[in-house]
């Protein structure tokens, strides 16, 4: 390889990382081929630390002191689902690639689907952006939309949950 080459490779891979930091990617990976025999194979990756906040419980005001220990055991399962992980949940949607999520088809329309709404299988539920390319997301089973777990133009990562199907 030439010196000329070297450099430029080396400004492609500043590049990358410079992509991986403003877009808060975890890693991207890239094969750059020159000729026959003559390629640059690229992964920038970088440990990405994730911070989950406590989870929060609210109590109601007591209007009388028995209430108060028949709400406390209720509470308890509240808690542990909102706590759980919503990629283990078996209606879960997740992202199939890396890149930004888009509710609604342009900006000034209605978004695909919101809570409560009936999907069918292959129905569009969101399109995920990965480099310039619109990605229709569908629904992988026919059933109700309980929750929307990520916002209008939010970056996401392969695997990350989009949403729950029931």
């Amino acid at each position: 390889m030439t010196e000329k080459t070297h450099d430029a490779d080396v400004a492609f891979i500043k590049a990358l990382a410079e992509l991986l930091r403003e877009n808060d990617l975890t890693e991207l990976e890239v094969k750059r081929e020159y000729g026959k025999d003559d390629q640059l194979d690229v992964r920038v990756s970088r440990k990405k630390e994730i911070i989950q906040a406590p989870a929060m419980t609210y109590a109601a005001p007591a209007a009388a002191p028995a209430a108060a220990p028949a709400a406390a055991p209720a509470a308890a399962p509240a808690a542990a689902a909102a706590s759980e992980d919503p990629a283990d949940h078996p209606g879960a949607v997740t992202s199939p690639m890396v890149g930004t999520i888009y509710l609604q088809p342009e900006p000034s329309a209605p978004a695909f689907v919101k809570v409560g709404d009936k999907v069918s299988e292959g129905d569009t539920l969101l399109i995920v952006e990965a480099m310039k390319t619109m990605n229709h997301i569908p629904a992988p089973k026919s059933g109700t939309v309980k929750r929307i777990l990520v916002e209008d133009k939010a970056a996401v990562e392969y695997g990350s949950p989009l949403m729950i199907i029931e």
